[in-house]
């Protein structure tokens, strides 16, 4: 709240002020600088990128410049199987609008990556809930991605970045909930900048883009009190949901709070994703997987993430393993090298026979090699009588080495809550009207995702919202 007595105190002006420098930011900053001189991109942490440098870089859309659906044979898909699926795996909790945004941009958004210089990988799996071959999947680190994006970002001369600055108030004029006058416009942000608090005058808008809250147990526990401290989390350490409280503070409304998501195959040593725990979960379309401490098959690996780590909970202690072969680390476009390096740092067993790797691992070999040979035979048949696995011609038999075992285990890592917003990233407030001058995008928002999130949704959103909320409602 902007009081009479702090009118024209401030200490700076930019057109468009950005909170948050990851994937949704730095491209809402990209498109914003396409019609403003200034735009201000702001980040409370020493690094950028937040999440978006850590992130496995699976982009779902159900088509793209590339075309490697067609290149590769991996059949139909349609904007509305996207939707679809969305939906479903959303539990229709989701707002079907944005949902509609995001299954039909996400192919426009993902040429924009193309063009940002963002390579991808001549692979394309089936992940977890989608009923297609969609998962589009970057060729660089997630810090090698967002040098790249900075880069074309940047490359205008309109944007600047600033690292060490942390918003501490949102400023709105003449706003008091439920007052019968008009409420103005959100002016600007108050920040702490090298132990300085400054006013900054954001001239047509404020774009929120700070990501989610799950490193802050307070405001998770608060909706979901199972979620306590006990549980890892796999975000960077500023994921803590601040400019949630700030953008409530000046009437925004919040939705879906209590929806935060489990990674199923997280490194159950640190509680983190490393590449290893990207491919357990992308590889599940080819053939890979999932089996417990005793080597036996307990869920549909294609089922939503919300179903497989429910599954893991159950499935008789920690770890469980994702198994897969040389085959299917070469459907998914992993070489000898990365492959060799997974071995070397203890994050894979290997073995030449599936008894080897029963052995290395601690398996029953009679449990695990009978549930692999059924596995095996479900390909063949098209039809997995255990667990219902949709199975599809793309899918590799684990029935030649060299054989690899992945532990893995669930970490918080996505909140489906946060600021409502529209199909214009407009930000809604608790009476259901946008709030002039406040836009949002990215894991800052709720309700595109409903229950669970679909993997390769997350950066999908981010980049779609992102260049919406950039163009601050036109």
């Amino acid at each position: 709240m902007l009081d009479n007595e702090d009118q024209g105190r401030w200490d700076e002006i930019a057109d468009v002020v950005i909170v948050g420098s990851g994937f949704a930011g730095l491209v809402a900053a990209s498109e914003a600088a396409k019609t403003y001189e200034r735009v201000l991109v702001l980040e409370k942490m020493p690094y950028s990128g937040g999440n978006s440098r850590i992130a496995g870089g699976g982009y779902c859309c159900w088509d793209s410049k590339l075309k490697l659906r067609e290149e590769l044979g991996l059949g139909e898909d349609s904007w509305r199987a996207h939707f679809d699926d969305t939906m479903r795996a959303g539990g229709l909790y989701n707002v079907p609008e944005l949902v509609e945004v995001l299954a039909k941009e996400a192919p426009a958004g993902l040429d924009f990556l193309v063009d940002a210089g963002i390579p991808f990988r001549k692979s394309l799996p089936r992940i977890g809930g989608h009923s297609a071959y969609r998962s589009y999947q970057m060729a660089c680190s997630g810090s090698e991605t967002m040098d790249l994006l900075q880069e074309a970002c940047f490359a205008s001369g309109h944007v600047e970045l600033r690292r060490n600055v942390a918003v501490r108030n949102l400023f709105r004029e003449g706003w008091r909930p439920f007052a019968d006058n008009s409420p103005g416009r959100v002016l600007g942000v108050a920040v702490a900048d090298n132990g300085t608090i400054k006013n900054i005058r954001a001239a047509h808008g404020v774009i929120v883009a700070s990501g989610g809250y799950g490193r802050d147990v307070e405001l998770r526990t608060a909706y979901k009190p199972s979620l306590s401290a006990a549980y890892s989390c796999t975000n960077h350490k500023g994921a803590t949901g601040e400019m949630i409280r700030f953008a409530k503070a000046v009437g925004a409304d919040a939705v879906h709070m209590e929806f935060v998501q489990l990674y199923p195959c997280a490194d159950p040593k640190t509680g983190g994703i490393d590449q290893a725990a990207f491919l357990c979960y992308s590889g599940t379309g080819y053939g890979l997987v999932y089996v417990n401490g005793t080597g036996q098959r307990f869920v549909n690996e294609l089922a939503s993430r919300e179903d497989v780590s429910n599954a893991q909970m159950n499935a008789g202690g920690k770890p469980t393993y994702s198994i897969l072969n040389d085959r299917i680390f070469e459907l998914l476009g992993i070489g000898a090298d990365d492959i060799a390096r997974l071995v070397e740092r203890g994050r894979a067993c290997k073995a030449a026979t599936l008894s080897g790797l029963a052995e290395q691992a601690g398996f029953d070999p009679t449990i695990f090699e009978e549930d692999i040979a059924r596995h095996n035979a479900a390909i063949l048949t098209g039809v997995d009588e255990a667990f219902g696995k949709p199975m599809t011609s793309q899918m590799a038999p684990l029935d030649s080495g060299d054989f690899y075992a992945i532990p893995q285990w669930p970490s918080v890592h996505y909140c489906m809550g946060g600021l409502r917003i529209d199909a214009k990233a407009r930000v809604i407030d608790i009476e259901g009207k946008p709030i002039p001058g406040l836009y949002a995008a990215g894991e800052v928002c709720g309700g595109v995702h409903g229950i669970d999130r679909l993997g390769g949704n997350g950066i999908a959103e981010c980049i779609v919202f992102g260049r919406i909320a950039g163009r601050l409602g036109c």
